[in-house]
């Protein structure tokens, strides 16, 4: 196999194999960086996040047509509005699924799994209703498109890179928020030990709905950023829900840092891969690789210590 290519043709290879790796990273992130909050501090199994996901890929679709109906002149920034507008109705919609439905299962994790399986049909029937069943694609801005060349035989998208610099920020906000701010403090002060938090004044009811609504928009962001790389339909949500659901029991419910370790690392190990076998082998392999480190450190790579 290695006989058909130079050591700089391989080289080429594994680097776009490694960049294709880090988009495919950049996406399990922002998917998984929502459901690590809402798992982690509330033990809910939340099985309709791919919805709230594809709800701001949808939004983001709807800006775009808007802007080029109506204001085509600022279409070139209308991405940043969209990815905005994503947040903002993922999470509110996520707020109001978290008052309405989970706050009455906490303590239940099975039930909130049954629950929000069956919300995500409801969600997925409501998309396919109101949308069409047909998959839909974003129109993106001219500097968006086309590839950045770095060498005679790298070429890296411009989307790609878009992509990346977007988890980055996300998540180094998302930081800021759990660790530097007050209501991040509230947030850990709930996870370590929910009683005491409750009885030094701390909401608990208020935090789990905006630490809810939060997940849920940080999922409408992937959304946003979803639309660069694939169609949206009322089913795409379902896609990606497995892989992020590993990504966050690999990384360790509650963990940002395992959160992002676990991404990387399941993202370059199917990419590289899939360039010696198929892409359905590359994920059982991956599968099997991170069962067989869960029979052995099942807590995950990185996990908090929680007093109950």
């Amino acid at each position: 196999m290695f006989g058909e290519y130079s050591i700089g043709d391989l080289g080429a290879i594994f680097a776009m194999q490694g960049f294709a790796g880090l988009i495919l990273f950049s996406v399990y992130v922002l998917m998984a960086l929502g459901l690590a909050i809402i798992f982690g501090q509330m033990g809910v199994i939340n099985m309709a996040h791919g919805e709230f996901m594809i709800l701001g890929a949808y939004v983001t679709w709807m800006t775009s047509n808007f802007f080029q109906s109506y204001l085509p002149s600022l279409f070139a920034g209308y991405f940043f509005i969209a990815m905005i507008l994503a947040f903002i109705a993922s999470g509110a919609l996520g707020m109001l699924v978290e008052w309405g439905l989970i706050r009455h299962l906490y303590k239940r994790p099975l039930d909130t799994l049954l629950a929000t399986w069956g919300l995500s049909l409801i969600l997925q029937q409501a998309y396919r209703s109101i949308f069409g069943a047909r998959e839909v694609g974003v129109e993106l801005p001219q500097w968006m498109l086309g590839s950045k060349q770095v060498t005679d035989t790298i070429e890296i998208p411009i989307n790609g890179m878009f992509v990346m610099a977007l988890t980055v920020l996300i998540t180094a906000a998302v930081s800021y928020v759990l660790f530097w701010s007050r209501w991040g403090r509230q947030v850990r002060a709930v996870v370590q030990n929910r009683v005491m938090a409750g009885a030094v004044g701390i909401n608990t009811e208020k935090v789990d709905r905006y630490t809810f609504g939060l997940g849920c928009g940080i999922a409408g962001i992937a959304g946003s950023a979803f639309t660069m790389i694939g169609s949206t339909g009322p089913t795409s949500g379902q896609l990606y829900i497995v892989d992020t659901f590993l990504v966050v029991v690999f990384g360790g419910a509650a963990s940002l840092f395992g959160t992002i370790a676990s991404a990387f690392s399941i993202s370059q190990a199917q990419s590289t891969m899939e360039f010696f076998m198929s892409g359905s082998m590359a994920k059982v392999l991956t599968l099997l690789a991170i069962v067989a480190i869960l029979m052995v450190r099942p807590q995950g790579l990185f996990a908090l210590k929680v007093r109950k």
